[in-house]
């Protein structure tokens, strides 16, 4: 996917989440762990560690939250067990 794309999709969900009562942070990241397939959600981490140019606030306050792709997965095995 594009950066832009990605980016534009980010910002358009933290401004969503920013006109409902909450941390806008924590929803944006909730989101983002539970539909974003895990090469969307390692582009955006790359994305923010690179500075995060275009996103708006509350995704890059969001980015402690948002789950590397590895985590998800380990996340998923201990469910199993």
């Amino acid at each position: 996917m594009s950066r832009d794309k990605l980016v534009r999709m980010a910002n358009q969900i933290a401004t969503f989440f920013q006109s409902q009562p909450g941390d806008a942070a924590e929803k944006v990241a909730e989101h983002i762990n539970a539909f974003w397939e895990p090469r969307m959600r390692r582009q955006l981490i790359d994305i923010i560690a690179a500075g995060g140019e275009g996103l708006c606030a509350p995704v890059v306050a969001a980015a402690d939250r948002i789950r590397p792709p590895q985590e998800a997965a380990e996340g998923a095995d201990r469910l199993r067990s």
